[in-house]
């Protein structure tokens, strides 16, 4: 490898980037709306869900019960019916997601002793609200039954009987349980991801458009050369969107960055050089810039949205899924970059994921530059 024409290939490609202001706009414009789209827009904290109630007693003791849902952050009491229709209407139409049925003979089974049914309707169009509903409700009741057996031994002049057995929970990591702090963190592999391979993706593809193909392939210059001297210009673009959204994700959603940068920039130099060299490869491979630009979205995006962890689970996808998820760059780096946020975890504990993003990097890269020939046909 010759130093003077890499730098020739590097002056020409940054040139080539300036004088096309929409590669520039992208490289600027897209993490800041993909940070701010995702940061705002998925969240996974469910909270002030809309409730319905149609209380039939009308009794201190049932308002009672209403207000520990009222007192509830989770939850958020719409509108008091009158009737069982404008209750059912209310679910169908979607101003509700919870909807509370309180039985006429309320006060008097509480007063009785024994045991009374409250209905709960609940909205399970979206199956994870109404889950979370469902579990929230729960609790809401348990709080106030134990409130109920506290005041009847209260009132016999008993002692309260503590509880056998007792659980201290204590959350590590994302203490608040924001899904903030799980969200982006995530994004900045998504953004990676796009901007590098999309990016690399109109190289050569635009060499060939432009009838500039000649003139390189005429050249001295090796495969490998021409190869590193196109993504130099990419790589130092890529660093510096990583700085922007790593201070976006610190500085303006306030996520906890326990880590170290070194490890940080290390995983990222990793997995830039792997998306870099996807895209250099389908620009190679695709001659086209709009079949490169479609196929290297296809490549990145969606593999890294839906099987890197991102927002499902690994552990929770089929088997047949999982095994997919470890031909997914994305999958280490998204794990590598929680990680290093959220836990400050050190290379030793991420040796894996960090070996994992080299073998793809080298295995891409030897690809990308055996991929492209020095002739026109």
């Amino acid at each position: 490898m010759r130093l003077h024409r890499l730098i020739a290939v590097i002056r020409k490609e940054t040139l080539q980037i300036r004088r096309d202001f929409a590669s520039l706009l992208i490289t600027v414009a897209m993490p800041l709306l993909l940070m701010l789209a995702f940061g705002y827009g998925v969240r996974f904290d469910v909270k002030h869900i809309p409730v319905y109630v149609y209380d039939r007693a009308g009794s201190q003791q049932s308002q009672d019960f209403l207000k520990h849902f009222q007192a509830s952050e989770y939850f958020r009491l719409v509108k008091a019916v009158d009737n069982y229709p404008a209750l059912i209407e209310a679910l169908d139409s979607g101003a509700c997601r919870l909807a509370i049925v309180i039985p006429i003979d309320f006060s008097e089974q509480l007063g009785a002793g024994g045991p009374v049914a409250v209905q709960a309707l609940v909205d399970a169009t979206d199956n994870n609200t109404a889950n979370i509903s469902l579990s929230y409700g729960e609790a809401v009741v348990q709080s106030y039954n134990q409130r109920l057996r506290l005041d009847w031994v209260q009132q016999h002049g008993l002692n309260a009987v503590q509880s056998p057995l007792s659980v201290d929970t204590r959350t590590w990591f994302n203490e608040n349980l924001e899904s903030t702090a799980n969200i982006v963190p995530g994004v900045i592999a998504i953004i990676m991801a796009v901007i590098g391979s999309f990016l690399t993706s109109l190289t050569i593809a635009r060499e060939w458009e432009r009838g500039t193909m000649e003139q390189l392939v005429s050249t001295p210059i090796t495969p490998l050369e021409l190869m590193v001297g196109k993504l130099v210009p990419y790589f130092v673009i890529g660093l510096l969107d990583t700085v922007l959204c790593a201070a976006l994700a610190i500085l303006w959603f306030e996520v906890p960055f326990r880590g170290q940068w070194t490890v940080l920039f290390l995983s990222c130099t990793l997995f830039l050089v792997v998306v870099l060299s996807l895209g250099y490869l389908i620009s190679v491979v695709a001659k086209s810039q709009l079949a490169a630009s479609q196929a290297a979205l296809i490549a990145t995006f969606l593999p890294a949205f839906l099987l890197s962890g991102f927002l499902y689970p690994i552990d929770q996808m089929p088997t047949v899924i999982q095994v997919m998820t470890h031909l997914i760059p994305a999958r280490y780096f998204m794990t590598i970059l929680r990680d290093v946020f959220l836990k400050g975890t050190s290379i030793p504990f991420l040796a894996s994921d960090l070996l994992a993003l080299a073998l793809f990097a080298a295995i891409l890269t030897i690809l990308a530059t055996r991929a492209f020939h020095k002739k026109l046909a």
